[in-house]
């Protein structure tokens, strides 16, 4: 897309709108507070796990910033930059008020030059530390250049961003005055990741279906989208359609796509499903190393969890606000990331559920410890286990760590299961309920 492409129009700070924020009542303890926080968010907040790499999601979601919100950034690290060269220059402004336009009409006028590929740096850069605003000065000044070639990429970061700062209205109304030629299928996929932030669960599925009847080729993480949006407030139902319209268009699914997928049907207990989807990974011309650990632990969670059989499921709903499938969507969650290996997002996972203030049963523990077993964490799987067996409401019970050696062994993991062996000795636990059972 050359510089020829006509260019939309920038939207105006004055069409921006605000949001109000309502004080909370009460004077809860900061343990309580944080636990009625993290209740409440648990589920809701669920789309910032799934954010495409090039829409960081602000965790506050949906929240468009003020242009005079604080700086984010640490004054160490911006006192750090001495170089003077453009990005220290724009780093240095530190307050939103201050205007990176400025910044870099003095930095032309001076006589240096900007290349596009510094602009898209300095750009990537700003929204990884949330400094929004600067970074849609950026983006407005590759769009009002002509001399700049933009990518597709570059429309949809802007939409983004517009999102943030203006909010969704200003960016629905940018992506509509976009030329035909410009908007492809990031841009659509940035607009509909905007719509699903903020739950405008019928203007998403409008634009999905444009989608739907455009000759534009998706690939999985549209559609990634639109489930995410579905799982995120409690519509599981509507999960299956956005796979059959994937599969109509001959999208490749990935790792993501068949975790929400099977997150959709293990929320409602369609467990025949889940093990149909599994099996249908296991053909999958794509399937990677990753999958392969992902099934094993879907399978030992379907299995171990007695999710198949409701006279079993004995969750607790100490908050009404966690039910059931909020939970399995969490432990289907350790389970992807345990699949691409990012301990990180695991232990953010966990640390998500363990704020709330629903009781965690073996269901959710042995997701973890698997988890940590699989990756060789032995260090964190033992604290697992320590915490499992302490805990005065846990249903712990030795009979069921031997299940998950025995469901080990099954898939051949031998080397998992003597972890979990030498676990469990160190805990004094008895051989003979540390025997090792083979299919």
């Amino acid at each position: 897309m050359g510089s020829q492409t006509q260019r939309a129009t920038s939207v105006s700070p004055n069409s921006a709108f605000g949001v109000g924020s309502n004080s909370s009542a009460g004077k809860p303890t900061i343990r309580s507070a944080a636990a009625a926080m993290a209740t409440r968010s648990l589920f809701s907040n669920l789309r910032r796990f799934y954010t495409p790499n090039h829409l960081s999601i602000d965790r506050r979601i949906g929240v468009p910033r003020s242009l005079s919100s604080t700086v984010l950034e640490s004054d160490a690290i911006e006192d750090s930059i001495k170089e003077d060269d453009l990005k220290s220059r724009i780093f240095r402004l530190r307050l939103p008020k201050r205007s990176a336009t400025t910044a870099l009409q003095n930095w032309v006028a001076e006589g240096n030059r900007v290349t596009i590929s510094e602009l898209r740096d300095i750009g990537k850069e700003l929204r990884k530390r949330q400094r929004y605003k600067h970074a849609l000065e950026i983006s407005e000044w590759m769009v009002s250049h002509e001399e700049f070639e933009l990518l597709e990429s570059d429309y949809a970061v802007r939409i983004d961003l517009m999102t943030k700062v203006f909010g969704i209205d200003a960016a629905e109304r940018y992506f509509q005055g976009l030329p035909p030629m410009s908007r492809g299928s990031e841009v659509f996929t940035a607009l509909l990741h905007s719509y699903a932030a903020v739950k405008l669960i019928e203007r998403a599925e409008n634009l999905f279906e444009r989608i739907k009847e455009s000759n534009v080729t998706f690939n999985a993480l549209t559609y990634n989208e639109m489930m995410t949006l579905y799982i995120s407030v409690g519509q599981l139902e509507k999960v299956p359609s956005v796979i059959e319209e994937l599969k109509r268009r001959n999208v490749s699914p990935d790792l993501f796509t068949y975790n929400l997928w099977i997150s959709a049907c293990a929320g409602v207990l369609d467990i025949d499903s889940v093990r149909k989807i599994l099996e249908e990974m296991k053909h999958d011309s794509n399937s990677k190393d990753g999958w392969v650990t992902y099934r094993h632990l879907a399978d030992i969670y379907i299995t171990l969890g007695n999710l198949a059989n409701p006279a079993h499921n004995s969750l607790v709903e100490a908050d009404k606000n966690i039910t059931q499938r909020e939970l399995i969507t969490y432990d289907f969650l350790i389970i992807l990331f345990t699949g691409l290996g990012n301990k990180e997002r695991i232990d953010q996972a966990w640390k998500s559920l363990k704020l709330s203030s629903q009781k965690l049963t073996s269901r959710s523990y042995i997701c973890i410890l698997s988890s940590y077993l699989i990756l060789g964490k032995v260090n964190e799987a033992g604290e697992i286990l320590d915490e499992w067996i302490k805990l005065s409401n846990s249903d712990f019970d030795a009979r069921t760590c031997h299940r998950l050696l025995n469901a080990f062994g099954v898939l051949g993991l031998k080397e998992k299961a003597g972890l979990l062996q030498t676990l469990m000795s160190q805990r004094n636990f008895s051989s003979a309920e540390l025997v090792v059972t083979e299919d």
